[in-house]
């Protein structure tokens, strides 16, 4: 399960402490403590759910005791593994950033020790949705994945940051993020699986390719040159930040790995 010292919050203490967040990390966005604060102080409905889902699937059954975690003493053999496998990729991703598994901050505010565990889990996952969606860590590709964790997850923390990263944008960036990352961001986190009940230690070994097409991996940098029908609705709804509002996922249950 989840170690280290965790605050039990009162009513109106956690209310401070998600305003107190929410509203530094839309000044700063890169504050990844504040983002963590926020997430953990709005999120405890959202994250009951990725747990009834977790406990219904048989991989995510597993990832739900609290016993998966991805920290470098149980990743690092993943420097090892041939090139064109998954656990390669997500190794050379930590390794070209300087990146370290353990460098997530702990989770603090969940109550009990299982919703602790599914905060942790949604936090050390994130780079291995970096890793298969093939997005940036810079402003756009953090922002993108966060309207992805959102269709996966419904944290109110996502689109907050996806607010406060979008304000942030030159022009240009903007105009990039609305046309093409986000629309690309509302049909990935829709049409791949419950991501959250996946046991991605276990397929390190596996073909990088192999296993986005089996989870159903839209990678962000494929463009159609005729676009679908849903993408073209998805531009539609993304001429004004407004519309970040109306980000909607029907995820309830654990869709077949």
């Amino acid at each position: 399960m989840q170690r280290g010292p965790r605050i039990h919050l009162k009513g109106w203490q956690q209310a401070a402490v998600a305003a107190g967040s929410a509203l530094g990390a839309l000044m700063d966005p890169r504050r990844a403590d504040l983002i963590a604060a926020l997430g953990e102080t709005t999120g405890r409905p959202a994250f009951e759910r990725v747990l009834e889902r977790m406990r219904k699937n048989p991989e995510g059954r597993v990832c739900s005791f609290g016993t998966t975690r991805v920290i470098s003493e149980k990743v690092s053999y993943a420097w090892d593994l041939p090139e064109d496998t998954f656990g390669a990729a997500y190794a050379r991703f930590m390794g070209s950033r300087n990146f370290s598994p353990d460098d997530r901050p702990p989770v603090r505010f969940m109550e009990s020790e299982e919703l602790a565990y599914v905060a942790t889990r949604a936090r050390e996952v994130h780079d291995f949705w970096h890793v298969l969606f093939g997005l940036p860590t810079n402003l756009i590709g953090e922002s993108a994945l966060k309207v992805v964790e959102f269709e996966q997850m419904l944290l109110p923390m996502c689109v907050m940051s996806v607010i406060g990263g979008s304000a942030r944008f030159s022009e240009k960036q903007r105009a990039l993020f609305f046309q093409h990352y986000f629309p690309w961001a509302l049909r990935a986190g829709l049409r791949c699986s419950d991501l959250m009940c996946i046991y991605y230690e276990k397929h390190f070994h596996e073909n990088l390719e192999d296993v986005r097409r089996r989870w159903g991996i839209i990678h962000a940098l494929i463009r159609r040159s005729v676009p679908s029908q849903d993408e073209d609705c998805c531009k539609k709804l993304v001429m004004k930040p407004s519309c970040l509002v109306l980000f909607v996922s029907p995820r309830s249950t654990s869709p077949t790995q």
